[in-house]
């Protein structure tokens, strides 16, 4: 294969294999998934290769599911399985007659119709991992050292970025986390967003929902893409795309199982009634929400009235690539009062705080974390709280162009 940028999420994947008899990994179009997996096949052993994309191939799987499963036995890895889920049962027969490990490799663009087919067939069968675009340290060339993030387990050392830190911060955002985006012959940016779009409208929509007017569902998506990184409030949406806030609410929906966004639920507990249950709306992939908002240039969008709201989608999305590709969920919530006392993110880890601040500044100062001593009504010990900004040097725990600061 091509040289590739190694993956974090390899040696979970090692592990998995070890552990299962299914093993499913998730994660938007064009993330790596299958590149990722038809990689680490030739490393650990042959594996037969088998895509559901194909129209003649997509037919015999969910017309004869069982003489797709004889042409293609295991070990297989199978991609697009959502395309096929009359395959779950059987492949939960297969798993449970050989009763061995790492037999299917499944990949799927849209996690909702996956999970629910993982639990009613696959329960205790398969593990589940979640793959995003490339994280700033795996397009650097240092997967390994990818932690799950942590404001008190930073390891030690500095990124040079050999140059302004935000113009080259703000090149990132807007270039985006896709692999394309990284190869030796990288495609235009402008060409390749505007053809994900168009495979995104035309090959997963189908399956997920009617769209009857595509100009409107287009609309909806650069509507969400402006709102990335703010709370999200479906009327004004839904008034904006000049639909019905429940068809504002199923469009959501599929965003989120196709894996372009991620909702950030608030912390509240039975004692803090007071606190904001609305959720905020993150695009995981900036260069995405970027081209959909049209911003031409990392300059006018670093200049821009969203700057701040694409540094924290950033700053949010690289924090869940920490997690998500060492195999673990992100306990990331945000805090927010009726007296309009905002914590960008709260880590809640064994039952202790981390409460983390984003801000596009180059002077952090005491203000910029003026509000962490809200948490203290939560009746949860406070650990270590950060506060990231833009330098000229930046701290490699988190991410490339960010420091910390604040304690």
């Amino acid at each position: 294969m091509p040289n590739l940028l190694p993956r974090t999420l390899e040696g979970v994947i090692e592990k998995a294999n070890s552990q299962f008899s299914v093993l499913i990994l998730t994660g938007p179009r064009q993330v790596g998934k299958t590149t990722l997996l038809r990689m680490m096949a030739e490393r650990m052993g042959p594996r037969s290769y088998v895509s559901l994309d194909d129209p003649l191939l997509l037919r015999l799987a969910r017309e004869e599911p069982a003489l797709f499963l004889q042409r293609w036995p295991p070990p297989v890895l199978i991609d697009e399985i959502q395309y096929a889920p009359g395959l779950f049962p059987l492949i939960k027969e297969s798993v449970d007659e050989r009763k061995g490990k790492g037999l299917f490799w499944l990949t799927g663009s849209q996690s909702f119709h996956l999970m629910k087919h993982v639990s009613e067939s696959l329960a205790g069968r398969a593990a589940v991992l979640q793959l995003q675009g490339l994280s700033l340290r795996e397009t650097l060339g240092q997967s390994r050292s990818v932690i799950p993030f942590l404001p008190d387990s930073l390891p030690a050392g500095d990124i040079s970025l050999g140059g302004p830190a935000l113009s080259w911060v703000y090149e990132r955002i807007w270039r985006g986390s896709f692999p394309a985006m990284y190869g030796e012959e990288s495609p235009d940016r402008d060409l390749y967003y505007g053809s994900y779009v168009q495979t995104y409208l035309q090959r997963d929509l189908r399956d997920l929902t009617q769209v009857g007017d595509l100009t409107v569902f287009m609309r909806f998506l650069r509507s969400a893409a402006a709102r990335t990184g703010q709370l999200l409030n479906m009327a004004d949406m839904a008034r904006d795309v000049g639909v019905a806030p429940n068809t504002v609410k199923h469009w959501l929906s599929m965003l989120q199982a196709t894996g372009l966004i991620w909702l950030m639920e608030p912390y509240h507990t039975n004692l803090s009634k007071r606190l904001v249950k609305t959720p905020k709306l993150y695009f995981l992939d900036t260069g995405l929400a970027a081209y959909l908002t049209e911003w031409s240039s990392p300059a006018t969008l670093e200049a821009g009235a969203m700057s701040g709201e694409f540094f924290e989608t950033w700053v949010v999305a690289e924090m869940l690539k920490s997690y998500w590709h060492n195999g673990r969920q992100a306990p990331f919530y945000f805090f927010r009062n009726k007296d309009q006392k905002e914590i960008d993110v709260l880590i809640v880890r064994d039952g202790k705080i981390h409460p983390i601040e984003i801000k596009k500044t180059a002077q952090p100062s005491r203000d910029t974390v003026r509000h962490f001593l809200a948490v203290a009504n939560l009746r949860l010990p406070v650990r270590q709280g950060h506060a990231f900004d833009v330098l000229s040097r930046c701290h490699p725990g988190l991410a490339g162009g960010l420091s910390e600061s604040g304690g």
